[in-house]
């Protein structure tokens, strides 16, 4: 049950385990996984293999700092956002890690609603805003190893991805929202995503490969 409500995978990288557990306890809360990680390197041989919906990087961690894993990660064309927190911010590490890609900076203490907000945010702008540009390789794109979709599924995903709601997609292709909805689950069947976001991120994955 709880992997079908899932909203994504958050990837926590902190090497102070109290704020690794409160992160894990706000962000499951919130209905998202969780796995955190102790050091840059933990993530590194996780993160460029499997994209989590988001990754929350401390700067101060042992070996390599978070900004140079956020470089190692090529934050900039991360398919991801990547937020940097850290307890001892200023505005030169802030820039500096904005620069190398991240989304945004976060300094501790931070309340659990602020990180969860931020997040939710994040990841809905982030998803809009890769949709719109792969868009117009909708007809074109290929999901291998998995059933085809019809040219009203491709239709159907188009719309959710630039983030019409069923109503909106109903009415731009002419059909009732309740069409769109059996569409919508035919869709997320066929490509094997297991809730919305996952979704929008097989599709950002199949837009790179075609572009």
């Amino acid at each position: 049950m709880a992997e079908q409500s899932s909203r994504g995978e958050i990837f926590v990288v902190d090497d102070d385990p109290a704020v690794r557990d409160t992160l894990s306890m706000v962000l499951k809360a919130a209905g998202y996984e969780v796995i955190c990680f102790a050091d840059g390197a933990a993530l590194l041989s996780v993160a460029r293999n499997r994209t989590p919906a988001a990754i929350l990087l401390d700067v101060h961690i042992p070996g390599k700092s978070g900004l140079d894993i956020l470089r190692e990660l090529h934050g900039e064309d991360y398919p991801a956002p990547i937020f940097m927190i850290s307890g001892q911010g200023d505005i030169a590490m802030a820039v500096s890690a904005i620069k190398n890609g991240a989304l945004d900076f976060i300094e501790k203490p931070f309340r659990g609603s602020e990180i969860v907000g931020r997040l939710d945010e994040a990841i809905g702008a982030y998803a809009r805003r890769q949709a719109e540009n792969a868009s117009p390789k909708f007809s074109s794109l290929h999901f291998p190893g998995r059933e085809p979709l019809t040219r009203r599924e491709r239709e159907v995903l188009e719309q959710f991805a630039s983030g019409a709601s069923n109503k909106e997609a109903g009415r731009t292709l002419g059909i009732s929202p309740r069409t769109i909805e059996d569409h919508r689950a035919n869709i997320m069947k066929k490509l094997g995503a297991r809730n919305a976001a996952d979704l929008i991120r097989i599709v950002m994955t199949a837009a790179q490969r075609a572009s």
